[in-house]
């Protein structure tokens, strides 16, 4: 269902469920010239907290790890190469989506 919506808003898919040692890793595509490393929550209720809350800080940094991991092994340097982190929120029984992009900025 992420992956539907992401296409329809131009993203090209390159990969689903990569993992690592580090984490894993949703879904990866391309945005233009961008490398964009999505993370997708899934909340039938708002009992324990959003889909998007969900996605906390320790994700984050395991989800960094992973996409760092994943452009070393795919011949791509960190310091010449475009990406980014989103976040794919889809909440309640209507699915309700949310897309939350450059979630995970630094420095």
């Amino acid at each position: 269902m992420a992956e539907q919506f992401l296409l329809r808003h131009g993203l090209k898919p390159v990969c689903r469920n990569f993992q690592c040692r580090s984490g894993e890793i949703d879904v990866i595509m391309r945005d233009k010239a961008c490398w964009v490393f999505i993370e997708v929550k899934f909340r039938q209720n708002s009992d324990y907290g959003s889909a998007a809350e969900a996605v906390n800080w320790r994700k984050q940094q395991k989800l960094k790890r992973a996409a760092l991991f994943w452009l070393q092994k795919n011949g791509f340097s960190v310091e010449h190469t475009e990406f980014r982190f989103d976040v794919v929120a889809i909440q309640g029984p209507e699915h309700q989506i949310e897309w939350f992009t450059n979630t995970l900025v630094e420095g």
